[in-house]
């Protein structure tokens, strides 16, 4: 199972990000854990300097931007081929 966090204060933009990610698990057909970090003090675990972030399986792949789902899917893909 994935494990996938959306990194930000909890603004639209963050919403976002959780839609699209939630949308790639969904059109991949792959099971996945969802978290919100909203505390600024863990942005820094990720060397995230710019929100949203996105992490999956621990690995950041997106900041300050809302990516596509098709960028989210490869990224998912990516993270199974490596679990």
């Amino acid at each position: 199972m994935l494990t996938i966090k959306v990194l930000g204060p909890g603004c639209d933009n963050c919403r976002r990000v959780e839609e699209v990610a939630r949308a790639a698990v969904s059109a991949a057909g792959v099971a996945a854990e969802f978290e919100k970090v909203t505390d600024r003090a863990d942005f820094a675990r990720y060397n995230l300097l710019a929100t949203p972030g996105l992490v999956i399986n621990e690995k950041l792949v997106s900041a300050g931007r809302i990516p596509n789902q098709v960028e989210v899917m490869a990224w998912v893909t990516n993270a199974l081929a490596v679990a």
